[in-house]
């Protein structure tokens, strides 16, 4: 079975329902030969990883979708890290915040390797590109040491392989990448523009859609397109034919997160912290980002709190908030601000009694 979000999605620059301005002008640099450095970024769902496949695609044809999964091991000193790689014939595609604190060395490896085995200069003469492409996917969850290693093989192979790096926040890629990178925005899509791909993928599949539910899905997945595609077939499983007023899928971790939240309040205590810290541990372990598991945490508890609270609790977020992006174990943190929530909690519950 094959979801609606990858069935239908664009396979070229010119089948994106958004963003045409910059797909015209990714369609410019590819016809004039040569090809930059490039980071792109922009919110999730907004279609970052659909424009450099579509990109890829109008680089070296069908081909570049000839895609094989490998997995690699790179020896790094004593130590032995594996990495999941997804490859073609003409780039190689990786996520090296996977490796840790080791993530320094992945990259050096890679780009290298990658680098020693691109075309020759006469390929282009039989229709190849003369380098071959890395895209470095999440950027801003790489180390400082990783970066700055980054910026360095950037400079030392630029004449045999060309770096696509994907990141949602650019604020955390050091300057002098993004000096380096032509650095294009992808833009969230608007809630219209959300409504016409729910309507073009409901006629696809021969639903009848009606623009009351397209609407509501478009503003509950808060413009991120991928989810709003899966909410569609989400509410499609529950029921159908559609209603304008049908109850919309949650996802999973979600009503999780919405579960800790309201253990939370109803004991403040540590063994509640305990069992607290288990279902974090668990979250963490599905693959859902710390950064937003603490986004969600945080706005599940103020939906239920009182307003001197929210005040404080706000307050605290945003100092674990920046402890977390500068730290290493995220559960550390989350743990920390659940804590500090919980003590605030009851002590304003204690007095509010008195």
């Amino acid at each position: 079975m094959v979801l609606l979000v990858d069935k239908y999605r664009p396979r070229t620059l010119d089948g994106l329902d958004h963003g045409a301005s910059l797909s015209a002008s990714l369609k410019r640099l590819v016809a004039g030969g040569d090809f930059p450095h490039m980071l792109v970024y922009g919110p999730s769902g907004a279609g970052k990883k659909t424009r450099v496949m579509a990109l890829l695609r109008e680089l070296h044809g069908p081909s570049a979708e000839k895609l094989r999964v490998e997995s690699r091991t790179f020896k790094i000193g004593t130590h032995n890290v594996e990495l999941t790689l997804l490859s073609s014939p003409h780039h190689i595609e990786l996520n090296p915040s996977d490796a840790g604190n080791r993530d320094r060395e992945v990259v050096q490896e890679v780009i290298k390797e990658i680098a020693q085995t691109a075309p020759v200069v006469g390929a282009a003469a039989d229709g190849q590109r003369a380098f071959k492409v890395v895209v470095l996917n999440e950027v801003e969850r790489l180390s400082k040491p990783a970066q700055h290693a980054l910026r360095r093989t950037m400079e030392k192979y630029v004449s045999t392989c060309r770096l696509l790096l994907i990141c949602t926040n650019p604020s955390k890629v050091i300057a002098p990448i993004r000096s380096r990178c032509m650095c294009l925005r992808v833009a969230a899509p608007t809630h219209d523009e959300i409504c016409t791909v729910l309507g073009s993928v409901a006629q696809k599949e021969g639903l009848k859609l009606p623009a009351g539910l397209a609407m509501r899905i478009a503003t509950a997945s808060e413009r991120n397109l991928r989810r709003a595609i899966l909410t569609l077939e989400a509410c499609k499983v529950a029921q159908y034919p559609f209603t304008d007023n049908q109850p919309l899928q949650q996802p999973d971790w979600l009503a999780y997160i919405d579960a800790v939240a309201l253990d939370v309040l109803h004991e403040q205590s540590p063994r509640q912290l305990l069992k607290v810290r288990g279902r974090l541990y668990e979250l963490i372990s599905s693959c859902i980002p710390p950064d937003l598991i603490f986004q969600q945490l945080t706005i599940a508890l103020l939906k239920r709190c009182p307003k001197p609270v929210q005040h404080e609790a706000l307050h605290h977020a945003a100092i674990y908030e920046h402890r977390l992006q500068a730290g290493q174990k995220a559960v550390f943190h989350l743990e920390a601000f659940l804590a500090r929530f919980m003590s605030v909690y009851k002590k304003h519950m204690v007095m509010s009694q008195r």
